[in-house]
């Protein structure tokens, strides 16, 4: 195991608060390198990831665009371009609303389900590579990443 001094060549920090707010944005970004070396085979991004995610949550029920973006991890993604690619993909379906002609609704498809399924198998096989935090670590690393958000 590695220190965050090692990994970015520092000796010291001005306090422990940047130290660690220094070591969640590194860790942010080896675990999105991660991520992506098994999404990238798959010609997913993490943010059509998280969509297809999000649309699995609801299912069967259908979400439209403005709630799928209220759900995401970034906020400030292109929903309309990630929605076209995955239409394009066949992992989704885009229908005009029967309630609003003015919204769409989208589905998640049969094959974006089974594109989901193989990435959990994947996720979970890799599961040691990029997370060996036992149950109680992972609890209270939630709570104290909670807690800085709050």
């Amino acid at each position: 195991m590695t220190s965050l001094e090692q990994d970015i060549k520092q000796k010291s920090f001005a306090n422990e608060q940047v130290k660690a707010n220094l070591n969640v944005l590194y860790t942010a970004n080896w675990l999105n390198n991660k991520i992506s070396s098994f999404l990238k085979p798959h010609k997913l991004t993490h943010e059509q990831f998280n969509v297809l995610r999000i649309l699995r949550g609801s299912h069967p029920k259908s979400m439209c665009q403005k709630d799928i973006l209220s759900r995401m991890i970034a906020p400030n993604s292109n929903v309309t371009l990630i929605i076209t690619k995955l239409k394009n993909k066949k992992y989704i379906k885009v229908l005009q609303s029967e309630k609003d002609k003015r919204e769409y609704v989208i589905n998640i498809t049969k094959e974006g389900l089974a594109i989901l399924k193989e990435m959990d198998k994947i996720l979970e096989q890799q599961k040691a590579n990029f997370n060996n935090l036992s149950d109680s670590e992972a609890f209270h690393l939630n709570s104290l990443l909670n807690k800085i958000r709050s």
